[in-house]
């Protein structure tokens, strides 16, 4: 009688990848790296500088709550590295850089570290960090810099060197000194909202723009996000559901008032396309419910449109999502599906 090998058997999953988390956050990192550069080419030396110091502020804050708790550093799984990659992006090419060190510091500490670190966060870190610099410095936040200046690789923006506890250098003296003067000083978001001035879709597709450091370039953010659904990195459905409401919502408001912006407008400008693809992905903040993943990311699309529109400011895509990431236990236990067996 021959002797059967033993059938062992195990709890699902029982397919795996052989990826890590820190691979994988590297991986998210490399679709960033395009857009990041870009900035650079766009705003010279303060757009580096500005992400730069992101990333060491937030990577050193981690670290140092790391040994005040007496734990192992969790500096190797890069989730600190990529929050402060995206939260450098979404700050203005001459934010002072003492205050780009505050969004670091407080996205770390009470986006992630206040919740028990990574995996237990409900809200995007570097959205909370983005949030509270939009509270604590309206001005400095809302100042913008045309891009392509001749001489950006040759010496900083002014305000970005500003002293802490000082206020920074006016853009508009600087730039007029500068010989130019026909800069606004708002975005496509603000020139459509508050002057009604439309701008070229191609403009925005491109990004010869102003505006925020990473959200300029429509085309080098949907590449990167094509890179990261290829490799099953992210949930496609998320940036495509939230593409599709804000459509929805755009063509109601532009039907009821024809002088507002249409679809396409609010998909390529702001901060929608880098909200969709890389923050409203976040695994940790997004639905894992068929359903639920849908729901949320209606919610986020519509209340972007919504917000812009009605709201008092021209942006909307940071509160959405995280409105979208505090009502996720909720979209999960309305969407949660039913056992099989199970009555309604």
């Amino acid at each position: 009688m021959s002797k059967k090998n033993p059938v062992e058997i195990r709890t699902s999953p029982h397919l795996k990848k052989n990826l890590s988390v820190d691979q994988i956050m590297l991986q998210v990192v490399y679709a960033l790296i395009p857009v990041a550069l870009f900035s650079v080419y766009q705003f010279g030396l303060s757009a580096a500088v500005v992400i730069l110091t992101t990333i060491l502020f937030a990577m050193g804050t981690e670290h140092l709550f790391c040994k005040l708790g007496n734990k192992p550093s969790t500096l190797g799984d890069n989730s600190a590295l990529l929050t402060g990659l995206l939260l450098g992006l979404t700050l203005p090419p001459g934010f002072p850089l003492w205050m780009a060190a505050v969004a670091a510091i407080s996205g770390m500490g009470i986006g992630k570290i206040f919740f028990g670190g990574l995996g237990y966060n409900i809200l995007n870190p570097a959205l909370v960090g983005r949030a509270f610099v939009q509270a604590a410095f309206p001005v400095a936040i809302t100042s913008w810099t045309p891009n392509l200046l001749q001489d950006r690789f040759l010496e900083f923006i002014p305000s970005t060197l500003t002293p802490p506890m000082l206020l920074p250098i006016s853009t508009t003296e600087w730039l007029t000194g500068k010989n130019v003067d026909s800069f606004t000083g708002a975005t496509p978001l603000g020139l459509q909202k508050f002057e009604n001035t439309p701008t070229e879709l191609f403009d925005l597709f491109s990004g010869t723009t102003a505006g925020s450091l990473g959200e300029t370039s429509f085309i080098l953010i949907l590449l990167g996000g094509l890179y990261l659904a290829a490799r099953n990195f992210l949930d496609w459905r998320i940036p495509v559901g939230i593409f599709a409401s804000a459509s929805v919502v755009a063509l109601i408001t532009q039907w009821s008032d024809p002088s507002l912006a249409g679809p396409m407008f609010h998909i390529l400008s702001g901060g929608m396309a880098l909200g969709a693809i890389f923050m409203a992905t976040d695994m940790v903040g997004s639905p894992v419910t068929p359903a639920g993943v849908w729901l949320y990311a209606f919610l986020i699309g519509a209340l972007t449109v919504v917000i812009r529109v009605y709201g008092g400011l021209s942006e909307g895509v940071m509160y959405a999502i995280l409105l979208g990431n505090i009502f996720l236990p909720l979209i999960e236990l309305v969407t949660q599906p039913r056992s099989y067996g199970e009555a309604r």
